[in-house]
C-alpha cells in the first residue's frame, strides 16, 4: 500500500510540472504565435505604448519561452519580483501571477474566493452522492417497477434541464415566492445560519444535475454486477440479500462512481460558473467570468491552474480510495 501511494504521489508531482508548463504555454506562447500582443492584453487596449512596453519588460515577455516558464514556476514556490527600470512590484510566494489591471497579485484573489467555491462543491457532492446512489441502487433492485421508471424520468429531467433554469426556478419559488430560503449569500465567518440558508438552494440546484447522472450510472453498473457469478455464489451460500448488496455489489459499483466523483469534484472546485452566477456567489467561477469579460489573463491563468491542481488532487485521493475498497488494486 505504501509503495502504491508513493508511486501515485510521484506521478502526481510529475503531472503537476507538466500542467504548469502546458497551461503557461497555452496562455503565453500560442497567442504570441497568433500575432497577439500579450502585454496589451494585460493592460488593456486603451493603454499607451509606454505602459505596454513597461508591462512587457516587467513580465519578461521578450525573454525565451523556457526562461518565462522557469520564472513562473519558480515564482509559485519562492515568489517573484516584476521590475522595469525603477518600477518594482513584488509578488510573494505562492505567486500565480500579477494582474496589472487590478494591480494585485492573483493568489489573494484566489484564496478569497476559493472557500465559497469549495463549500458549494463539497455540500453539493454530499447531496448528490446520497440521493444519486440511493436512487440508482433502488432502481436496480426494483427494475421495471413504478419506482424505477419514476426515478429514471426524474434523472432524465435532471440531466436535461440546465442549471440556470433550475436555479432561477428554485429562486422564484422558494425564495421570492414562498420566502422559505434566503437568496443572499452571507460569509461563513459572519453568520453560520445565514451562510447555511444562502447555500441550500445552490447546493440543491447543483446536486440535482449531478445526482441524476450518478443515479443513471449507479443503476446501470449495479444491474450489471448483480448478474455476475460471484453475486450468484454469495446468494447460493445463504448470505442475506442486504449483505450481498452492501458487502459485494456496492464495492464493485463504487469504482466507476469514485472515478466520476474525482473528475466532477475537481472541476467544480475550479469554479461552478453557472451556479455561482445564478445565485451571485463570489467564488472562483464569478472571478473567472469577470476576468474573461475584462480580458484579465493572469486571473484566468490562475484559476486554470487551480482547477488543474484540484482535479489532480481529487484523482490522487480517488486512487487511494480504490485501494481501500478494492483489494485487487492493493494486490496488483
Amino acid at each position: 500500500m505504501l509503495a502504491y501511494l508513493i508511486r501515485r504521489l510521484f506521478a502526481a508531482a510529475v503531472m503537476l510540472v507538466v500542467i504548469v508548463m502546458v497551461v503557461f504555454s497555452i496562455f503565453f506562447l500560442i497567442p504570441k504565435w497568433a500575432g497577439v500582443d500579450i502585454a496589451t492584453s494585460f493592460v488593456g487596449k486603451q493603454a499607451d505604448p509606454s505602459s505596454v512596453k513597461a508591462v512587457a519588460e516587467k513580465l519578461g515577455l521578450n525573454d525565451p519561452i523556457y526562461a518565462q516558464v522557469w520564472e513562473f514556476f519558480k515564482g509559485i514556490f519562492v515568489g517573484r519580483t516584476y521590475s522595469a527600470g525603477g518600477d518594482v512590484t513584488n509578488c510573494s510566494a505562492p505567486c500565480f501571477g500579477y494582474s496589472f489591471r487590478s494591480e494585485q497579485a492573483i493568489w489573494p484573489v484566489l484564496t478569497d474566493r476559493f472557500p465559497v467555491t469549495l463549500g458549494l462543491a463539497l455540500g453539493a457532492a454530499v447531496l448528490w452522492l446520497i440521493f444519486g446512489l440511493a436512487a440508482g441502487v433502488l432502481s436496480a433492485l426494483k427494475r421495471g417497477t413504478l419506482w424505477d421508471r419514476g426515478a429514471m424520468v426524474v434523472a432524465l429531467a435532471g440531466v436535461s434541464l440546465p442549471i440556470y433554469f433550475t436555479g432561477l426556478l428554485s429562486l422564484a419559488v422558494f425564495s421570492y415566492g414562498l420566502g422559505w430560503l434566503d437568496a443572499q449569500y452571507v460569509p461563513l465567518e459572519d453568520s453560520f445560519t445565514g451562510w447555511l440558508g444562502g447555500m441550500i438552494l445552490p447546493w440543491i440546484t447543483l446536486a440535482f444535475l449531478y445526482a441524476a447522472m450518478y443515479a443513471r450510472i449507479t443503476r446501470a453498473t449495479m444491474m450489471e454486477i448483480l448478474g455476475e457469478d460471484y453475486i450468484r455464489t454469495a446468494r447460493a451460500k445463504g448470505l442475506r440479500e442486504s449483505v450481498v448488496i452492501r458487502k459485494h455489489a456496492m464495492r464493485s459499483t463504487m469504482t466507476p462512481i469514485l472515478t466520476m466523483l474525482g473528475m466532477d469534484l475537481g472541476a467544480l472546485i475550479g469554479g461552478a460558473i453557472l451556479t455561482e452566477t445564478t445565485f451571485s456567489l463570489p467564488g472562483l467561477g464569478q472571478a473567472v467570468l469577470n476576468a474573461i469579460k475584462n480580458q484579465d489573463l493572469p486571473v484566468i491563468l490562475g484559476v486554470t491552474l487551480i482547477t488543474s491542481l484540484a482535479v489532480l488532487i481529487a484523482n490522487l485521493v480517488v486512487d487511494v480510495l480504490y485501494a481501500v475498497i478494492d483489494p485487487r488494486v492493493r494486490l496488483a
